[in-house]
């Protein structure tokens, strides 16, 4: 039996990667699409485990073939995207697939699956606490703080598209709220 695919997307500081880490720990057969990327790797990030790393003209190769179910140049030459091959393979094995994607590749990836794919957006209770959540990580700059921010405003006008919103106020709350609509969508 074919898997279901499971697709997140969340302004940065949103819990959502909270979220997955937690769903992962669940008995739901679930397995992580990995994206690939043309940045080199960083630290001990493995080819095939952290990411699919590729030298950008490969990456435009794949593109160019229909590869991906969705890909984004975030960067000049730098790009990150979905291999529709690993995706598939992950749905023949029976597994559910996670994604944790950008706005746009989310409903992209949903638009190709549609019923066979639950979109589920993880929205901060306000820009204020989103801003107070990026600065209580203190990993980033200010003014990357306020890019983000900015960013969070456009991200959360594709809520509505998704077939899910989970407010994440209270993170025990979302993981639980999360955990019950994926349970319902997989025993349908």
């Amino acid at each position: 039996m074919n898997g279901k695919l499971i697709i997140f997307s969340a302004p940065s500081g949103s819990g959502k990667s909270t979220i997955i880490q937690f769903l992962l720990k669940q008995n739901l057969n679930l397995a992580f699409s990995i994206s690939a990327t043309s940045r080199a790797p960083r630290g001990k990030e493995q080819d095939g485990v952290d990411y699919y790393f590729m030298s950008p003209d490969k990456f435009r190769q794949h593109i160019a073939q229909g590869d991906f179910l969705e890909y984004e140049e975030v960067y000049t030459n730098r790009y990150y995207g979905t291999l529709r091959q690993s995706v598939e393979q992950l749905l023949a094995e029976g597994k559910n697939v996670v994604f944790d994607v950008d706005v746009v590749g989310g409903c992209n990836i949903k638009n190709i699956y549609d019923g066979k794919a639950l979109s589920i957006f993880i929205q901060p209770p306000s820009i204020d606490e989103l801003r107070k959540r990026l600065n209580e990580r203190a990993t980033d700059a200010p003014e990357v703080i306020e890019d983000r921010v900015a960013k969070a405003e456009y991200e959360l006008t594709f809520a509505p598209k998704f077939d899910k919103v989970i407010i994440n106020d209270n993170l025990s709350v979302a993981e639980e709220e999360t955990l019950a609509a994926i349970r319902a969508f997989l025993a349908l």
